[in-house]
């Protein structure tokens, strides 16, 4: 008797081992292979941008409140980054949904998330500069010199290696990784030599602490054009709340409508932004400088994303170049385009 209660004990529990075996080879395989259901609107969408001027459009969209307009009753919450890097590891771990970032960081995002990370627009194109000390005055004399990027891998980080390895100056340069505001001090004590800086940064070198341009990145890219900063959104996020997406991209594109129409306004707006989020000011000369370098613009520039994950390869961020079909969708952009009489973005190598 006492053998047959224990057989039916050990096989009532064999089957609940098995049940529990099931369901969660059932959520392994939705939390990984399902794709995520159209939720609606999102309660809240979490932005991430940088005090930067090539993130005109975030910032104005966030100060003139284009995005809450556009979101409705979605709660907007912002973060702000110094470089493209840190602000992908918040979106890896999920601390953020979309965010504007430099095209280098978000081809790397994709490339290490394995395709949970989504371009969904253009924002900026130009608006990056090698800046060095008056007396350097040819490529061949950055030799033994001391440059800055912003950070590790990101947008000009790679963009400098890139271009020391073409002229074959690898190892001959010595680069250092700091925060903006970190390079001018360096650069004003002459613990620097350059950086190579977007804007308003390349600018305020320039102008304030007496650099001189060296390289203007837009003579190395087809027709002066290259995208600067982007939009990236989570794919779980974009599946899930797709309206929401869009309409942070009706927003940024109108605060670029905006922007374009209120050039002055504009800049005063950006300004105050970065009084807010850096702690200071920008000289009007400076202002117009860093504006007159830059577009605004929802053009992802995409023909140039597989240059741009070569550039990855040459620069040692990645060893080699990621395939790019499904790194990104552009529907809810393509449809905001559309409600606007706008052409479509074409990009056939980059979405599914």
């Amino acid at each position: 008797m006492r053998t047959h209660r224990r057989t039916r004990f050990l096989a009532s529990a064999l089957a609940a081992l098995t049940v529990v075996g099931v369901l969660a080879g059932c959520s392994r395989a939705d939390s990984t292979t399902a794709p995520a259901a159209n939720q609606g609107t999102a309660a809240e969408v979490r932005l991430g941008f940088f005090p930067n001027v090539t993130h005109a459009p975030a910032l104005i969209g966030v100060k003139k409140d284009f995005f809450k307009q556009e979101l409705g009753s979605t709660k907007l919450t912002t973060q702000t980054f110094n470089a493209g890097p840190e602000e992908v590891n918040a979106l890896l771990g999920g601390s953020l949904d979309i965010a504007f970032i430099g095209s280098g960081p978000a081809i790397n995002a994709f490339t290490k998330s394995k395709g949970a990370i989504q371009l969904v627009s253009g924002a900026v194109s130009g608006g990056a500069q090698l800046v060095v000390k008056p007396d350097i005055t040819s490529l061949d004399q950055l030799k033994g010199k001391t440059i800055a990027t912003p950070q590790l891998a990101n947008t000009q980080d790679v963009a400098l290696k890139k271009f020391l390895a073409g002229k074959q100056l690898t190892d001959q340069v010595k680069i250092t990784n700091l925060d903006n505001s970190k390079t001018l001090d360096a650069f004003k004590k002459g613990e620097l030599d350059g950086g190579w800086l977007p804007e308003p940064w390349s600018s305020r070198l320039v102008l304030d602490a007496g650099a001189k341009v060296l390289v203007d990145e837009k003579t190395l890219w087809p027709d002066g054009r290259f995208p600067t900063t982007v939009v990236i959104v989570r794919s779980e996020f974009l599946q899930q709340h797709p309206d929401t997406v869009k309409a942070v991209l009706q927003g940024q594109l109108a605060a670029i409508d905006w922007a374009k129409a209120n050039p002055a306004d504009a800049k005063t707006v950006v300004n105050g932004a970065l009084k807010e989020l850096a702690g200071s000011t920008l000289s009007q000369a400076v202002l117009d400088r860093a504006f007159s370098g830059i577009e605004l613009t929802t053009d992802p520039v995409a023909k140039e994303f597989p240059q741009l994950a070569q550039d990855s390869v040459t620069a040692g961020v990645v060893k080699s170049a990621v395939a790019l079909k499904g790194f990104a969708d552009f529907g809810p952009l393509n449809e905001v385009l559309k409600a606007k009489n706008l052409p479509a973005v074409e990009a056939p190598e980059l979405t599914k």
